[in-house]
């Protein structure tokens, strides 16, 4: 995927043996405290710089990202990406079907990411996919590149190490989805025959007819990353409720993990969440915003006056 362009600033790598054995070394000490790890594979397609990979960026078309973009350098004006040949497309379906290097550096799966405005999203929203050749055009062929990238990474290590991440009708990165409720149950019909580990919808709101057309036809497991309508105890506790009661079997949560390394604790217990600092820490690299969140002392804390009924920790992630 380096080629073509896709590695943003301070984005950690997997596609040399170096990498491989840095990796494992992360995998094997996480599994030793009980946990497991899945890898997250994604192209950003134009979401990338010149300044950040000596490449122009690549997308289904010309059309450049309508927002700055973080370099090495700072906030710079996107350009107007490459659009991808056939041969291009078919290199970066065998660039995820690389995936096997996750499984050989410990990893339990992978996450295929075709959500939030990157290059697999690309070709599904109709306004980023101008093309009028087999990826272009009808719903069917916008749906056709995440279909064989996921079909690829499941016949290299496996669909039951496979899961994909989706956020549709997500407006992030630019794009824009005018057919929301017909798009994702055809890109689903051709995964959902393949028994993959799971599905994990972005944003997800139980009210919506998107969400419960999918929750109603997918067959597998399904991952809710719920709305929030706050980063406190209670509303990030009524929101994992909310999310398992419309039929997720896993709840998925992200800001409030990043400020919160306790963050299961501190549902079950009630007590206040640290506050995110600054949501401009969270993809330009180093420790602050990541590292330096502050955990829960010996005694707990004090119960919130906003906690609910404690959650089942094991169905959070």
């Amino acid at each position: 995927m380096r080629r073509l362009g896709a590695v943003g600033s301070n984005i950690t790598a997997l596609h040399t043996d170096r990498h491989t054995a840095g990796w494992r070394r992360v995998t094997e000490a996480v599994r030793a405290t009980g946990g497991r790890m899945f890898l997250q594979l994604q192209h950003r397609g134009r979401v990338g710089h010149p300044a950040t990979t000596g490449l122009t960026p690549v997308a289904p078309s010309a059309v450049p990202l309508p927002e700055t973009i973080f370099t090495p350098g700072g906030h710079r004006a996107a350009v107007v990406p490459r659009e991808m040949t056939a041969a291009d497309i078919r290199s970066t379906v065998d660039d995820f079907a690389a995936a096997r290097r996750a499984v050989e550096a410990g990893f339990e799966g992978v996450e295929v990411h075709s959500a939030n405005g990157h290059l697999l999203h690309q070709f599904l929203a109709g306004n980023t996919n101008r093309r009028t050749d087999g990826y272009g055009g009808s719903v069917e062929r916008r749906v056709r590149f995440t279909a064989e990238v996921t079909e690829a990474v499941a016949d290299a290590i496996g669909a039951d190490r496979v899961g994909v991440r989706l956020s549709p009708g997500s407006t992030v990165n630019g794009v824009e989805e005018d057919d929301t409720e017909v798009l994702y149950p055809a890109l689903l019909a051709r995964p959902k025959g393949l028994d993959l580990a799971y599905l994990h919808l972005v944003h997800a709101d139980p009210g919506t007819q998107w969400y419960r057309g999918i929750r109603a036809d997918w067959p597998g497991v399904l991952i809710g990353n719920p709305v929030l309508s706050g980063l406190t105890t209670g509303a990030v506790t009524r929101a994992a409720h909310d999310m398992l009661a419309a039929g997720a079997d896993l709840v998925a949560l992200g800001r409030p993990f990043l400020a919160n390394p306790d963050l299961v604790d501190r549902l079950r217990r009630g007590v206040p969440l640290n506050p995110v600092r600054d949501r401009y820490l969270m993809y330009v690299g180093g420790a602050d915003g990541y590292t330096d969140y502050p955990a829960l002392g010996a005694d707990g804390g004090q119960p919130s006056s906003d906690s609910m009924v404690a959650l089942d920790g094991a169905r959070v992630a």
